[in-house]
């Protein structure tokens, strides 16, 4: 079987921090964006063989992310 996760990348000082969006307690650290990519694939490796040896469902992946633009300064509270 076949699946695509999403992944998740966030800058930080010691450089990127990634996460699965369907898989949230996958989330790992790389000093740059292509490590951290090495290292959350494999970490869903990992888990996913955790997984099966446990009897766990694997998680499903897939989701849609999109981005929502806002022009912060716009935003005013009503009342």
């Amino acid at each position: 079987m076949f699946t695509t996760y999403t992944a998740k990348y966030t800058k930080i000082d010691s450089g990127y921090m990634g996460q699965l969006v369907e898989w949230p307690e996958i989330v790992t650290e790389g000093k740059d964006i292509e490590e951290c990519r090495y290292m959350l694939r494999d970490a869903l490796n990992e888990m996913i063989l955790a997984y099966h040896q446990q009897g766990k469902e694997i998680p499903i992946g897939s989701s849609l992310i999109e981005q929502v633009p806002v022009e912060v300064d716009s935003v005013h509270q009503t009342a």
